[in-house]
């Protein structure tokens, strides 16, 4: 799942209908979720944030820009804040599937469809910047709107993207590429707020001034204050007092979760903690944060157990929260704070339980159906897999393959969980199918277009239970591995694992097969088939052989 943030910074914070018409346009957009809405009333300043696929998120990015553009007249503007434009800065924030390169070609993207559509300067920064001068916000945002018209005139501020000409209502927009930025506190035990910027000092990139050993500052050749680094790069901090809570807290900002992530962050302030005589009692995540960072906390604390890594996702949610202390103050919601869960469709198949599922199935609705259930099935295989792996890592009898039973059961996990994404993949490309054929028939024009849409949109169905079909092959191996390594009193877990592969695949097949019969493209049609004949061939005979092997064994051992 491809997903983009973007937090665009409008220059209006009083008037609410004006706020409304801009998000209003942000939320337009299909597959667009608005997160959250901020307007501050001294800054005269909004920070709105959303979140979906990259296309959507540039399209929803103009359509507010250019709303912007009509309700907000910058000559009239006042405010704390520092801003250039009506649309002032926008983000783009990399959080799943998509890197800061793919990033930076969307900040491209848009800026120049806002330069050449709208008539408003574009300037680039952050890790989009096309100059080192302009990867810093506040120079390029520098002299602000008063100053802007000036700024136009010098060859080395020419915008990106756009004439270099002042637009009053609208000024300039700046669009950018930037990290994840996690706002995460850790709560201590004290009241005492020098304890709590003694840790801050010591884990921020920014370090403290250095003092000799009378305690005076010690400067450098110009006279200015030395400072020791501190332990972790892109880490800001500062200590503070919570009088809702009454104690002290770590305030920190992590720009790159990548580099500097919440645990090893958090692990270091309770050692800190611990010498200076306090204990850290847990920790507070202040909005969102991406799956990935969370599951890394989950990861390093069963590793440091020694427990499995390869369980369920929610298990690995579960032990972060535990073991960072995330509901010390207020209990810590997944669907709330985990930036992807935010867009998870309500409508679900996966939402479902099974016994609600298999309702819906056996009704007289087309979808879901047996593409789905073949997807379900390959899903059951990697779960069996990953069963064999947990029940054997750890065993002293198996202490040669621990670890790569571990693998596996990461490896099936993975596989699992996109199978069940192609459980509601299949059900969607179905219906969008249906959609097609629903288009107008009656006029020459209207046919050639209904015709042109079935044929998209069974090809795009055709290559759900391909990739289904792709998958089995893996899950095929899988449970072969799991019979091969895995614990002994597993073996009927690992042949059903190999049964359940090769009935998604076989499932697979039969919808490609149904799915080509729709298509004209010759081409598209043969090469489909090739490939998935070829496929189910390995699956099937890969599968057969761990199955007899595993009756076999089975056999033997009575």
């Amino acid at each position: 799942m491809k997903i983009v943030e973007c937090v665009p910074n409008f220059s209006e914070g009083r008037d609410l209908d004006k706020i409304n018409k801009i998000t209003a346009e942000i939320e337009s957009v299909k597959d667009i979720a608005l997160l959250d809405v901020d307007p501050g009333k001294d800054t005269n300043r909004t920070v709105v944030t959303f979140i979906g696929p990259p296309e959507a998120v540039v399209e929803a990015a103009f359509r507010a820009i250019s709303k912007a553009s009509e309700v907000i007249d910058m000559s009239t503007h006042t405010g704390t804040h520092m801003r250039m434009g009506a649309t002032d800065v926008v983000p783009f924030v990399p959080v799943s599937g998509i890197t800061m390169e793919d990033c930076v070609e969307l900040t491209k993207k848009l800026g120049k469809r806002v330069g050449e559509e709208l008539g408003i300067p574009v300037y680039l920064y952050e890790n989009a910047a096309t100059s080192p001068e302009r990867k810093n916000l506040a120079t390029v945002r520098k002299g602000e709107y008063e100053g802007l018209a000036e700024k136009l005139e010098d060859p080395k501020w020419k915008p990106d993207f756009g004439r270099a000409r002042f637009n009053k209502k609208s000024g300039a927009t700046i669009i950018g590429a930037r990290e994840f930025l996690i706002a995460y506190n850790v709560n201590l035990n004290t009241r005492d707020t020098k304890i709590a910027r003694d840790i801050a000092f010591t884990i921020r990139e920014k370090g403290r001034i250095k003092r000799d050993a009378n305690k005076k500052v010690v400067q450098d050749k110009n006279g200015k204050p030395m400072r020791a680094p501190g332990l972790f790069k892109d880490v800001k901090a500062v200590g503070w007092y919570m009088d809702d809570f009454g104690r002290a807290q770590v305030s920190i900002n992590l720009i790159n979760y990548k580099i500097s992530p919440p645990h090893l962050v958090f692990d270091e302030c309770c050692r800190i903690a611990t010498e200076l005589g306090v204990r850290v009692t847990g920790s507070e995540l202040v909005g969102l944060l991406p799956l990935e960072a969370i599951l890394q906390s989950g990861r390093h604390y069963l590793k440091k157990a020694g427990k499995n890594t390869g369980v369920p996702e929610s298990e690995i949610i579960h032990i972060a929260d535990l073991s960072l202390g995330l509901s010390d103050l207020y209990p810590f919601e997944p669907d709330k704070k985990i930036i992807e869960y935010q867009i998870k469709h309500k409508d679900s198949l996966n939402n479902m339980t099974v016994e609600g599922f298999i309702n819906e199935l056996s009704t007289d609705s087309p979808a879901p159906g047996g593409g789905s259930v073949a997807a379900l099935c390959g899903a059951l295989s990697g779960a069996l897999s990953s069963m064999v792996g947990a029940l054997t890592y750890g065993k002293k009898k198996y202490k040669d393959v621990s670890n790569e039973m571990e693998k596996i059961g990461i490896e099936a996990q993975k596989l699992k969980d996109e199978f069940l994404a192609d459980v509601d993949r299949d059900t969607d490309a179905f219906n969008k199918v249906m959609e097609a054929m629903r288009l107008p028939k009656k006029k020459k024009e209207d046919k050639e277009i209904r015709a042109e849409a079935i044929e998209e949109t069974t090809k795009k169905a055709t290559l759900i239970p391909l990739n289904v079909l792709k998958r089995t092959e893996h899950a095929a191996r899988l449970a072969r591995l799991s019979y091969e390594k895995g614990n002994k009193n597993s073996l009927s877990d690992a042949a059903v694992a190999a049964l359940t592969a090769r009935s998604a695949a076989e499932g697979a097949f039969l919808n490609i097969i149904i799915n080509l019969e729709g298509i004209k493209d010759k081409k598209f049609k043969v090469d489909i088939l090739e490939e998935a004949k070829k496929i189910r061939e390995k699956v099937v005979e890969n599968t057969e052989k761990t199955v007899l092997m595993t009756k076999k064994a089975i056999l033997e051992q009575e």
